[in-house]
């Protein structure tokens, strides 16, 4: 078995069932939450967002809004001043150019306020089940720890696991998250659980050689 299969093998016995964790009923409520979702934990974001769509679900919504009452909504995200402003300018852009609907293109995605893209291919993935890659700080910690790639930059390297994945790549994106998320940590990784120890390059540069010196 060649590393990338053992790489799927492992992470779907481990992450089955893996899917996104953010909440939203409409494709809409979905990247507003994913851009609620920067510098802020998926957890906290859904139980902000109950409240939030509850007053405003649709671009239609927010654009009649008063901006510090959504500011004081969103407040424990994080970075709420930036994000309000984006969520009122994508509204209007989302209105003016797209009738209201969130476009299915990267490059239409990406042309929103607001939205880069890792933003971009978490929505086109969970809402558009397309075959993407989105890289957020647990993909590209653990694909350049894996040795699977040698790249810093996450759109870079969201181009690059597309290719070396090349099939069922939204749900390696799950996987890879909890993966980041819950074994191979920033700090402290679980690499005595870790069935990957044999073909990972942080564990035979890093782990490895601290552990004998």
């Amino acid at each position: 078995m060649n590393k990338r299969d053992k790489i799927i093998e492992y992470l779907t016995s481990v992450f089955p069932s893996a899917k996104c964790e953010l909440n939203g009923e409409t494709p809409f409520q979905f990247l507003v939450s994913v851009i609620l979702s920067a510098q802020c934990t998926d957890k906290r974001v859904n139980m902000i967002t109950p409240t939030l769509f509850a007053k405003y679900s649709t671009p239609q919504d927010f654009i009649r809004a008063e901006i510090k009452d959504v500011e004081n909504i969103i407040r424990p995200c994080g970075f709420y001043h930036n994000k309000a402003k984006n969520i009122f300018l994508l509204s209007h852009t989302l209105i003016d150019r797209f009738n209201g609907v969130v476009p299915n293109t990267l490059d239409e995605l990406m042309s929103l306020p607001g939205v880069g893209m890792k933003t971009a291919k978490v929505v086109l993935g969970f809402v558009f089940n397309k075959n993407v890659m989105a890289v957020d700080t647990h993909v590209l910690r653990v694909s350049n720890r894996l040795g699977i790639v040698d790249e810093k930059n996450p759109d870079k390297c969201s181009i690059l696991l597309e290719k070396y994945f090349k099939n069922d790549v939204q749900k390696l994106h799950h996987r890879l998250v909890l993966f980041g998320r819950y074994i191979c940590k920033a700090i402290s990784p679980k690499c005595n659980e870790c069935e990957l120890k044999s073909i990972c390059k942080f564990y035979r540069e890093v782990k490895n050689v601290s552990r004998q010196s």
